[in-house]
């Protein structure tokens, strides 16, 4: 059995939480909170954990932050990691060889921290030239030595729609363990891709937040995402349900989901990073003086309240079916602070 196949059979119906990076207002990671946090989201049941992703900002961070962060995860979590690799945003405008090169070097240096794999940022300047998006995968798992992952990412996020004949062609590499679905919400896009990989043999990976159970019902079978950054247990039960065939409980567990993802995952899209920031202060697994995305949008005060209350009425419907009459039965030593996110005690 080669790596790329032993790395599919571990990964095959798990959760991979893309995981955010702790920093302060001026974007200078807190090591101390990172590994607060990576220790907490180690302690799931995950099948492992993504590094350097779009939730993570590991395109913003610097080459020295990149390498610290993985150190952490690496360090923390026994289990597969994978990492982000693309065009560091420090690299400027570059030419298309100059993405390239930089999307290699950032693969090398996942291997050199450790990285179990990687996965590849798509290049918008590839749009429309199927042959150079193939030759770029190979490329980086042949100087990187580490088995590739595929990433359908849509434009709001930088990247395009990869055509099903692309994601045909990048399963097919020796390389490949499967291709990262992240359409947002194009429904017929999401099946295309989902229907192509079909057959394959390699993972079939999840990224919709908006879309968790739908893509699983499509035929999805593994799940890399930003949304359990945050709420690992919520994303658990959804796709664990659907492989149990518990279908009552699947679509119990999808609802409950849904309603985070609405609550998360809306316009502007790029302020998800700091909405999961804020559930991730909620849950108490990074301080508040951590929890700032320095490279999103500004967000109103009404939108931290609306992450805030979801969580308490998710939280209160726990509760309630477990019969304990305790309104917050979250962890120990975080309480709720009025209308906003939680103080530590």
């Amino acid at each position: 059995m080669t790596a790329t196949e032993d790395l599919v059979r571990r990964l095959r119906g798990t959760v991979l939480p893309a995981v955010a990076t702790p920093m302060d207002a001026a974007g200078v990671v807190d090591t101390a909170a990172l590994r607060g946090y990576a220790e907490r989201i180690a302690a799931e049941p995950i099948g492992g954990v993504a590094v350097w992703a779009h939730t993570g900002r590991g395109l913003y961070l610097s080459e020295e932050d990149r390498r610290r962060v993985l150190a952490v995860w690496r360090e923390t979590v026994g289990r597969p990691v994978v990492a982000g690799v693309g065009v560091p945003r420090g690299a400027g405008v570059v030419d298309l060889a100059g993405a390239v090169d930089a999307t290699v070097a950032m693969a090398v240096a996942a291997a050199e921290g450790g990285a179990d794999a990687v996965m590849v940022y798509p290049l918008a300047q590839l749009d429309g030239d199927d042959d150079a998006a193939v030759e770029l995968h190979e490329r980086v798992a042949a100087v990187s030595g580490l088995p590739v992952v595929g990433f359908f990412l849509h434009g709001e996020a930088g990247g395009y729609p990869y055509p099903p004949r692309l994601v045909e062609r990048l399963l097919a590499l020796p390389s490949a363990v499967g291709v990262k679905l992240a359409t947002l919400d194009r429904a017929m896009a999401c099946q295309d891709a989902v229907r192509a990989a079909g057959g394959s043999g390699r993972l079939v990976v999840t990224g919709e937040d908006r879309m968790f159970g739908p893509s699983l019902m499509w035929g999805a079978d593994t799940a890399l995402v930003g949304i359990a950054a945050a709420r690992v247990p919520l994303t658990l039960a959804v796709l664990d349900s659907w492989r149990a065939g518990e279908h009552g409980r699947f679509v119990r567990a999808s609802a409950r989901l849904d309603r985070f993802a609405e609550a998360t995952f809306l316009a502007p899209i790029e302020g998800y990073v700091q909405r999961m920031l804020w559930a991730a202060v909620w849950e108490g697994l990074i301080p508040e003086e951590a929890a700032h995305d320095p490279y999103g949008p500004d967000l109103p005060a009404a939108e931290r309240r609306a992450v805030v209350a979801c969580l308490e009425a998710l939280a209160e419907e726990d509760d309630r079916a477990a019969g304990t009459g305790v309104v917050d039965a979250r962890e120990p030593g975080v309480h709720r602070d009025g209308d906003d996110a939680p103080a530590l005690a």
